[in-house]
């Protein structure tokens, strides 16, 4: 009876570990491919799922990652690691493939590394055609890479970014697509020439840098030195337009000034003829007082003078008869008056 009891026992037990082993449970974005005695059965979804123990067994996949850590100078550093893992993840990955040493189409050797972003399709081609997937995709990066930085001198190379990893992907998607892998991206991380090419970059790129310096200056003492005979220009004409200005207002004044006083001779003249129409000559009157007016300046001042009376002097003595006329008394009264 005794021994019954354990042997039910032992079988309860025997099947609650069987069960126990048998239920498989997949985590989201995973996948697991499952072997019976070493061929491949089913491969298995995110969810539970069962299995036959001991028969079933999940298949092991090589598979790289990235681990980080912190160095001495207190910075994040990371270092590849490989593994052995029952489950392939469905995820996008990156792989931050170490640099290598290429050389150039004109013989220069420079350093050079790569970030490749993939993503499994198919993880039964990932498991079986293909014997170790990260190898295969890093070999094939580095090669791939090789060959197209050798079709390109160094010049090309550090200014033609975008065509490298162009050139790259569509490359390694054809390649990897057998194995189940689609390639997404891929980027270039560094390209370090050696150093000496490096020092001549920069004494290069320094005196570049020092010819737009000089370029940029002489343009603008070029631009400064227009802008001030521009200036200068500017000015003088704004100057010669106001002398103009200024000489054609002066000479307008002096017109109407010299209208004004024909004017106010000529109402003068008038008023005299209405006067001495009717006793003497007009004409002979205003020469009289022109030159007695003639007369007076030159005698002004202290210094004695000898003055020559021309031969028409004699019309002075007219004028006077003629202002005696237009008085109708002496002349000597009038003046007295």
């Amino acid at each position: 009876m005794e021994l019954s009891m354990t042997f039910l026992i032992v079988f309860f037990v025997f099947v609650i570990v069987i069960i126990s082993k048998g239920i498989v449970i997949v985590k989201q974005a995973q996948v697991m491919i499952i072997e019976r005695f070493g061929k491949y059965v089913e491969t298995l979804t995110p969810g539970i799922n069962w299995i036959i123990p001991i028969m079933d067994k999940p298949h092991l996949m090589e598979w790289r990652d990235n681990r980080e850590y912190m160095d001495n100078a207190g910075r994040v550093r990371s270092v590849p690691y490989t593994e052995m893992r029952d489950v392939i993840d469905m995820r996008e990955t990156v792989y931050d493939l170490p640099r290598q040493s290429v050389i150039t189409k004109d013989n220069v050797g420079i350093e050079i590394n790569a970030l490749l972003y993939f993503q499994i399709t198919d993880p039964v081609n990932a498991a079986y055609k293909v014997e170790s997937l990260p190898t295969a995709i890093e070999k094939l990066t580095q090669t791939t890479l090789r060959n197209i930085i050798g079709e390109m001198d160094l010049d090309q190379t550090l200014t033609s970014r975008e065509i490298i990893k162009s050139k790259l992907q569509v490359i390694l998607d054809e390649a990897t697509n057998k194995w189940g892998v689609k390639v997404n991206r891929v980027e270039l991380q560094d390209i370090i020439p050696p150093a000496a090419i490096r020092e001549a970059m920069e004494k290069q790129m320094k005196a570049e840098r020092d010819r737009r310096a000089m370029v940029t200056e002489a343009e603008g003492t070029k631009t400064a030195q227009i802008l001030k005979a521009e200036a200068v220009r500017e000015s003088e004409i704004k100057k010669a337009e106001g002398m103009k200005q200024a000489a054609i207002l002066q000479a307008e004044g002096i017109a109407q000034a010299k209208i004004k006083v024909a004017q106010a001779e000529a109402e003068a003249v008038k008023i005299i003829a209405g006067s001495v129409a009717q006793s003497s000559n007009p004409a002979s009157y205003m020469i009289s007082l022109k030159y007695i007016e003639a007369l007076t300046k030159m005698t002004e001042g202290k210094d004695n003078k000898i003055i020559y009376m021309p031969y028409e002097a004699s019309n002075v003595l007219g004028a006077v008869a003629a202002i005696k006329d237009l008085t109708g008394g002496n002349p000597a009264q009038t003046a007295g008056k």
